[in-house]
């Protein structure tokens, strides 16, 4: 069965989150209705990242087979098609080797997470960026997550729901920086922890509005506590922006 490689964009504000849920309306949920309606089959569509209801994304990265073998820019547009007038687009199509698995063969995952820093309230950005009305630090946060590079336990930026095996992960990059009045954090990673992004925003943000230092993070981060972290930044400003193969 061919098997093809799928760069999606969907705005997560009216999704359930990106997993299949029984009564639910989700963004897998609605990929795999707009593959029937294309092509009449029904099939499994694999993600990379089941984002939460609210995250966004830019550059999810899904699979499915097919019975037969289409161009892929048909693909591509009878997905889109059939998927209005849900905000989600299949961005490109590709054929792609049948052991390509757009969980398990991602090398790495990358989000931004996007903060605007402003008292007044939001009109073209609402859903989609996190309003902070108190001043922040953007430099002290960028300077406090320099702790958290590397390979750590992260059970205190864990979801006490998160089913990984384990809390240690490897956190490539975590960014801090402002332009004008957004903040955006940008966090790189083979594989995340449940909520583990989010955590780590909400804590930031706390050293950022000067209620934390450097060490209180770096002391929240080896507590392996998750009542030693700050409190978690909303879905609205989380975006999985690219995934690497």
């Amino acid at each position: 069965m061919p098997r093809y490689k799928l760069l999606i964009e969907y705005d997560g504000t009216s999704f359930s989150g990106w997993q299949s849920q029984a009564d639910q309306t989700t963004v897998q949920g609605v990929l795999a209705q707009a593959v029937e309606a294309f092509c009449g089959e029904k099939v499994a569509v694999q993600g990379a990242g089941r984002t939460d209801a609210g995250v966004h994304a830019i550059g999810q990265v899904a699979h499915i087979d097919l019975a037969k073998e289409w161009e892929s820019d048909v693909v591509r547009d009878a997905l889109t098609a059939q998927l209005r007038p849900h905000a989600v687009a299949v961005l490109a199509a590709e054929r792609v080797p049948d052991d390509f698995d757009a969980r398990f063969s991602a090398r790495k995952r990358h989000y931004m997470y996007r903060i605007v820093n402003r008292r007044a309230d939001l009109a073209l950005d609402r859903n989609r960026v996190w309003r902070v009305a108190r001043p922040l630090d953007a430099r002290a946060m960028h300077l406090a997550a320099k702790a958290l590079l590397g390979n750590h336990d992260f059970t205190t930026f864990r979801a006490a729901e998160c089913q990984a095996k384990s809390p240690v992960k490897t956190l490539d990059l975590l960014d801090v920086e402002r332009g004008g009045e957004e903040i955006r954090i940008f966090a790189s990673a083979r594989s995340f922890l449940h909520h583990q992004v989010r955590s780590i925003v909400g804590s930031l943000a706390l050293v950022g509005e000067g209620r934390w230092s450097a060490k209180d993070l770096s002391d929240a981060l080896a507590a392996r506590d998750r009542t030693a972290c700050g409190p978690m930044a909303p879905p609205d400003g989380l975006y999985l922006v690219q995934v690497d193969y």
